[in-house]
């Protein structure tokens, strides 16, 4: 199979456009918008320049589309499933949490839900295995493994504003 065909033409004050042709001769653009939005644009096959689809794309809906094309398909908050039944997810403390600023043990998320706290993303550090009295910090990311249900009670919880 030969090698996709890719180009790129700066935008000057928009962005970077990027080119695709398939193996198929189809023509696929996106225009990479100096904001973070991307513009998604498929072309007719039997004319290379007509849009036949157009679709704008924020940041978010951008890192799950790259998710989806992923070779090995993975959700970013998804870690890791086991035969066991055991899920570990990535949760993020809303800025404006309830539990921002409380300790951990405050939530007694283990006991009300079976799901582990078991490390916490915050800023560039990685905390491992925080104990009752880690005091949590609105935009932390905690990595929560426990059976599918817990860990969906675990979010619920951690989700309070």
């Amino acid at each position: 199979m030969p090698a996709p065909r890719m180009s790129s033409t700066p935008l000057p004050g928009i962005g970077v456009r990027y080119d695709l042709t398939t193996r198929e001769h189809r023509r696929l653009s996106v225009v990479a918008q100096r904001d973070g939005a991307r513009i998604l644009n498929a072309y007719h096959p039997d004319d290379p320049d007509a849009c036949a689809l157009s679709v704008r794309l924020s940041a978010g809906e951008t890192e799950a589309l790259i998710d989806a094309l992923m070779p090995a398909h993975h959700s970013p908050n998804l870690l890791s499933t086991t035969g066991l039944g055991l899920v570990a997810e990535r949760i993020e403390l809303p800025s404006v949490s309830y539990w921002s600023g409380r300790v951990l043990g405050d939530t007694r998320l283990r006991t009300e839900t079976g799901a582990s706290i078991v490390a916490v993303l915050r800023r560039a550090d990685a905390i491992p295995s925080p104990g009752p009295d880690f005091r949590l910090s609105g935009g932390d990311t905690l990595i929560v493994i426990g059976t599918r249900e817990g860990v969906d009670a675990a979010a619920a919880i951690l989700g309070q504003e």
